[in-house]
């Protein structure tokens, strides 16, 4: 069996503004292939347009940099033209989420095996500093010289509401933690959703400040894993319990709660009530920003059913040549 390192899969020079978090998110993309071990011609990297979108110029796979908003639509092509391949989007929170709206909801539900990635910096980078469907109500920006006016999209209810199967978060310069959430979302049959929070250190530099550092995720964030008790804090003091219809934070070992208390992550389950709730938390509520493979469920997959569909098809066809078909209906012998 061949084994690959990182540097198999890496091509040129980034041309990123230094720090920005597209250069962290590019390393660990490289390292989880490599530990994944699929070799890289059978690795298609699809992008749009934005500073995230060049990211396949620096992959030594197939790649395609298309049109502002359709790397979905391209990346959904060539996963049913040839689903043999590993297929992985790179879309920012505009180009994902603005223009490729459309195809990122109809993308998860019909469950297409792609691996979408969305760099979410809340903000244009690539167009100088205008506001995104991610940005906070009340930012201010080149677009929105008094504050915008909007609420933001969170791509975890859009993904949900889009019935899809996969969901995880992580923040770009947590290494490890990209690495273990990229494989799985590989590992994953069907679309699967990744939000990489990063900054964009010129125009909307610390976005994520609360967790873009390892002390500010030892306090503010939850590392979410299957089967596993959802505790966090510096010593893992706190935990998340149900209070009544929602999650409530405790301290553990107080007011009476235990680690009995605390709810398992339950990631498999197909019901998403729980999913959703972890997925919108840390948004000004007091409650920890969660890290990790949030939803992770199976169902069939569009490529797999239309693969499934034409060999059917075929089958029950009495011709399965072009000379066949001529010969199939009426047929005239001209003299």
């Amino acid at each position: 069996m061949t084994t690959f390192s990182a540097s198999d899969y890496k091509k040129g020079t980034p041309r990123w503004c230094p720090g920005c978090g597209d250069h962290f998110f590019l390393a660990s993309l490289h390292n989880a292939l490599a530990e994944i071990g699929v070799e890289p011609w059978n690795i298609a990297v699809i992008s749009g347009i934005g500073c995230s979108s060049r990211l396949p110029h620096y992959m030594a796979t197939y790649g395609m940099n298309t049109i502002h908003g359709r790397a979905a639509a391209i990346a959904s092509g060539v996963k049913i033209a040839n689903n043999a391949l590993s297929v992985w989007q790179i879309s920012g929170d505009g180009d994902g989420l603005a223009i490729g709206g459309n195809h990122f909801i109809h993308a998860n539900r019909r469950n297409i095996d792609i691996n979408i990635v969305l760099l979410n910096n809340r903000i244009y980078g690539l167009t100088k500093g205008q506001y995104s469907p991610t940005s906070p109500r009340g930012f201010v920006s080149k677009s929105s010289p008094y504050g915008t006016v909007e609420d933001p999209f969170r791509p975890a209810e859009l993904c949900f509401g889009a019935r899809g199967h996969f969901f995880a978060r992580t923040v770009a310069n947590d290494g490890k933690h990209t690495v273990e959430v990229l494989k799985a979302a590989h590992a994953h049959k069907g679309t699967t959703v990744t939000e990489v929070l990063q900054n964009c250190v010129i125009f909307n530099d610390g976005t994520h400040i609360a967790v873009y550092d390892k002390a500010g995720r030892a306090k503010n964030a939850i590392y979410v894993r299957h089967g596993e008790k959802l505790t966090y804090g510096e010593n893992n003091e706190f935990g998340l319990v149900q209070d009544g219809f929602g999650l409530k934070s405790v301290e553990i070992g107080k007011d009476g709660y235990t680690i009995d208390d605390v709810l398992v992550h339950d990631a498999h389950c197909s019901d998403n009530t729980l999913q959703l709730k972890l997925a919108l938390m840390g948004n000004g509520d007091g409650m920890p920003v969660a890290l990790g493979v949030i939803r992770d469920t199976g169902g069939p997959t569009y490529d797999e059913c239309v693969t499934q569909q034409i060999a059917e098809v075929s089958a029950a066809k009495k011709y399965h040549t072009f000379a066949e078909l001529l010969e199939t209906n009426d047929t005239w012998t001209v003299e």
